[in-house]
């Protein structure tokens, strides 16, 4: 019987990976069932929906076993993604002759703390301090890696945080960003929110030839006319006249623009925005850091909203993808497994040549094609109702 055409189009892009050289046919069938698996619209991220959602022939233990001990390096799946993903976004960039795109941020996979009694609490896990809801919630935390252009955007890299092990975000930032080597045709701008502009983060970018676009506390010290204050403190002094209006997508921004020093840079631009409807007071002050002088305050704030890219990812793996459903506990299984979930983005992104959800729409809609066709074909050549069924794990 027809295998269905879904896992064909999965196939075929592993194999424009060049991932048949190193990866085994029995791993490339697991990885082409679990791409299917998550890329199904209801998967939960429990390995019993894999199995569920995969048309599975194997047992779900063997799903178990695939993710924390068999044999096949998730490094290397990772590694030509990425070649993949530079030759295309390069192209890209080039063609529209548009900026190259660099988003870093991070995201927490919630999960339940174990009871001190649990024998086999998920590794790696810890409490972690959560922005969006203003406490510390349990789990892992992952700082992601982005590339993108104006019009595509493909997750590139991430990282576990490990309290314990005594590397930083900003480590963890820094050691993604020397993944992003060779020629750029176009210039690259780093987009990070107000976490991450370390001098050591800064100065890391540079040197590898990228600018920084990034949002600054209020309190980073800036030097006109060589006095140090801080920017909150500097904001007081500039008048509505001080600044010019400046439009960026449906938004309006009242915009004082500084050239000069600030703590860990001789020479940049530092904007002072406000939204044009919003009082000039300290607590609605924006402060918006860019190494390239060049750029127009209009520029600068329009690149910077590029960053909400990176945001959008994190709700839609999650929401879509379930980045933070897996309940594996073997910190290495947990990272298969997020390695599969952004191989998963980029087919989905690559096959529609679009966006995450507009690519998963697409691959939705051929599944369900092909089920069809499935039994179609089945009824056709007069195979019984139940083996269909069992096929389809419905029996």
């Amino acid at each position: 019987m027809n295998r269905l055409a879904h896992h064909q189009g999965i196939h075929k892009f592993f194999m424009t990976l060049g991932l048949a050289l190193y990866f085994s046919k029995p791993v490339i069938k697991h990885l082409v069932h679990i791409v299917e698996a998550l890329t199904t619209k209801g998967f939960s991220g429990t390995l019993t929906d894999v199995h569920h959602w995969s048309f599975h022939p194997n047992h779900r233990t063997t799903l178990s076993h695939f993710f924390t001990k068999s044999p096949w390096d998730e490094e290397t799946l990772l590694r030509k993604l990425q070649q993949w993903i530079l030759q295309r976004i390069q192209r890209i960039a080039k063609q529209e002759n548009q900026p190259l795109f660099v988003s870093i941020d991070d995201t927490i996979c919630q999960k339940t703390k174990p009871s001190s009694r649990a024998a086999h609490a998920i590794q790696g896990c810890d409490w972690h301090y959560s922005h969006k809801d203003h406490q510390s919630v349990w789990g892992h935390s992952l700082v992601w890696l982005m590339v993108h252009t104006f019009t595509q955007a493909f997750p590139f890299a991430f990282r576990l945080y490990d309290k314990a092990a005594g590397r930083s975000k900003i480590d963890l930032a820094i050691e993604m960003l020397s993944s992003l080597k060779g020629k750029w045709a176009q210039p690259v701008y780093v987009l990070m929110d107000s976490w991450y502009p370390s001098q050591a983060l800064i100065e890391a970018c540079l040197k590898q030839g990228f600018h920084v676009i990034a949002m600054l506390k209020t309190n980073r010290i800036l030097y006109p006319k060589g006095i140090a204050i801080q920017a909150k403190e500097f904001a007081r002094y500039i008048e509505p006249n001080d600044t010019r209006l400046v439009t960026v997508g449906s938004e309006r921004y009242r915009v004082y623009r500084y050239e000069g020093a600030l703590n860990g840079l001789d020479d940049a631009v530092v904007l002072l925005a406000w939204k044009a409807d919003e009082p000039m007071t300290p607590d609605h002050l924006h402060v918006v850091l860019s190494t390239d002088r060049e750029l127009s305050d209009e520029d600068i704030l329009r690149y910077y909203a590029q960053r909400w890219t990176i945001e959008c990812f994190f709700r839609q793996a999650k929401d879509q993808l379930k980045l933070d459903g897996y309940r594996v506990r073997h910190v290495r299984a947990v990272k298969r497994y997020w390695a599969v979930v952004l191989f998963a983005c980029v087919y989905s992104i690559a096959e529609s040549q679009q966006d995450l959800s507009s690519g998963l729409e697409l691959l939705r809609s051929r599944k369900g094609h092909s089920v069809v066709e499935f039994i179609y074909d089945a009824a056709k050549q007069d195979i019984p109702i139940d083996v269909i069924k069992k096929q389809l794990h419905v029996a």
